[in-house]
């Protein structure tokens, strides 16, 4: 017998060696208004399948969980891989990234145009496969034939992956047939998937399934076309480079050929810098406005966009929105009745819109600075005055809500949303979240300049990402042009900095669970040096080195 802890109803219960996580939830009468669909063991996100062999503190988690959310989603890959397999055996599934609430997928190979007949077919399928209650199993096999079983599947990058790992066995799941891997822990069977959606979106398919917050309602599909087109244009590309996947930025370093690669994506931005300040000269903009989520590298885009309209005969005035808050004790509250420094109503919204018109004017004005220490605007003879060519280049994550710039014409305005759009997938049915992204890249920037742990910022995270979802995404449509921050080849070079913080986090902290993700999810890369990384990279606001001053 084995002693464990179990949090859901705060009591210590002696249990079978051995024992899966399934037979304690029915052991122990262990009900809640919705099923639990998996567990944390020691910190560690586990299926319902796991066995307990030791000592431990377990919490059982659903649906409404970020693990569990997480869990359901890749289940449902799973059986969207599998009804794919089914009716059209030849084709390719891709998931790519995530867009209007869902995930979008592509067919390749397809036999026949994808259309709403396509579409219904998958979604009958995707049906007959979860009433069947199949068990999803997980495996381990020796990695030659999980190998094998890839190649026969068509699975490539994954099977390069696992063959660069070196490891004598492998894990895999089984679904009825089918094979395939997941980056974490699957639903016991398919019987726990019980409301998904497949429709038509663009040119492929659009999975959704219901939000941590509502699940028993799928949103509605609001259509994104500048976002959708920016992912494609970029997921384009890597495919034209030959890197739309992990194992082949890996071949890159093992070839010696990353240095290269570096090169032409650092170019490649800076391409689109100097096609973007064209687009604002053609405009005659008096005042570029640049938004986007954390960590997606506002600031060096504004350093080096700034050069760019230089180059065309402007003098950029640059301004920070985060010098326009309002003081401490003026901050509006959240729901909670915290501080909402996220809200826009953070931001002196009048005092902000007097300097621009008086910048317009002409005028010299005294810009703030804002002291964090204390929580109030300083004023320390900050003088700006705009030149018969100069041009405002604002950045902040209000800069698209119209409510910012309220009492500024539209007229002279140029919108830019930017974020770190992952154009690189694990393989074809791991995409890699955006939000991981620029989460290790602001792990490694607090650690550095803010002297914030990893566990501070996994903290912080999911405030962050509720402020993102409150005040940035639902204006990223009003962009005129988006920019795509996001590096093929960055990730190779954040794990050097990243998985030493990520190891500090200890086992006993909640935050452990992320932490350990973290570091998983980075060791499937080959290390990339950094002193391969141009001056004046993006990366080099998170990393340092940067040829800017911040």
């Amino acid at each position: 017998m084995i002693n464990i802890f179990c949090q859901n109803n705060n009591q210590y219960i002696s249990v079978e060696y051995g024992i899966q996580l399934s037979d304690i939830i029915k052991n122990e009468n262990l009900q809640e208004k919705l099923p639990f669909i998996g567990a944390l063991v020691n910190n560690q996100i586990r299926s319902l399948q796991y066995h307990i062999h030791k000592p431990s503190i377990i919490n059982f988690f659903n649906l409404t969980s970020e693990y569990g959310h997480a869990m359901y989603l890749r289940s449902v890959y799973f059986v969207l891989f599998k009804a794919v397999h089914d009716i059209y055996p030849q084709a390719d599934l891709i998931i790519s990234h995530s867009i209007s609430g869902g995930k979008y997928c592509e067919l390749d190979n397809l036999d026949e145009p994808l259309s709403q007949s396509v579409v219904d077919k998958i979604h009958k399928r995707m049906d007959e496969i979860i009433a069947s209650n199949y068990p999803i199993e997980r495996k381990e096999v020796e990695t030659a034939e999980a190998l094998s079983m890839y190649q026969k599947l068509g699975l490539s990058p994954k099977s390069d992956i696992f063959r660069n790992r070196k490891r004598i066995f492998t894990t895999i799941y089984q679904l009825d047939d089918v094979v395939n891997y997941y980056y974490g822990p699957l639903l016991p069977s398919t019987s726990f998937i019980y409301l998904y959606r497949v429709e038509l979106y663009e040119t492929g398919l659009l999975l959704k399934i219901p939000s941590r917050k509502n699940i028993e309602h799928i949103s509605n599909t609001r259509k994104m076309p500048k976002l959708f087109a920016t992912y494609r244009e970029f997921k384009k590309w890597a495919n034209t480079m030959g890197v739309p996947y992990v194992s082949d930025i890996n071949h890159q370093v093992e070839n010696n050929n990353i240095q290269n690669m570096i090169l032409m994506t650092e170019a490649l931005q800076e391409k689109k810098l100097s096609a973007i300040a064209d687009e604002i000269k053609r405009k005659d903009a008096k005042i570029v406005l640049i938004s986007g989520p954390s960590s997606s590298g506002k600031t060096t885009t504004c350093k080096r966009l700034s050069i760019q309209l230089g180059i065309l005969d402007y003098s950029p005035v640059q301004i920070s929105v985060d010098d326009f808050f309002v003081e401490r004790e003026d901050t509006p509250l959240d729901e909670n009745g915290e501080k909402d420094y996220e809200s826009i109503d953070a931001i002196d919204i009048d005092l902000f819109n007097n300097v621009l018109k008086d910048l317009l004017e002409g005028k010299e004005v005294d810009i703030p600075t804002f002291n964090f220490t204390i929580g109030k605007k300083e004023w320390k003879g900050n003088k700006l005055q705009m030149k018969p060519n100069s041009i405002l280049v604002i950045e902040g994550i209000h800069c698209l809500n119209p409510k910012l710039t309220e009492h500024i014409d539209n007229s002279i305005k140029f919108k830019i949303f930017v974020s770190a759009l992952t154009s690189l997938s694990i393989d074809k049915q791991n995409p890699i979240p955006t939000s991981d992204n620029r989460l290790i890249r602001r792990i490694i920037r607090d650690y550095q300049y803010r002297g914030y742990s990893a566990a501070d910022t996994i903290n912080r995270w999911a405030s962050v990402r509720k402020g993102e979802e409150n005040n940035i995404f639902p204006y990223q449509e009003n962009a005129d042009v988006m920019y795509n921050t996001s590096l093929v080849y960055e990730l190779g070079v954040f794990l050097k900095y990243a998985i030493p913080i990520l190891i500090e986090v200890p086992e006993t902290s909640p935050e452990y669970v992320e932490a350990a993700r973290l570091i998983k999810f980075l060791t499937y890369f080959k290390a990339i040096p950094e002193t391969m990384i141009p001056g004046n990279s993006i990366l080099r606001e998170f990393v340092g080195g940067s040829k800017f001053k911040y």
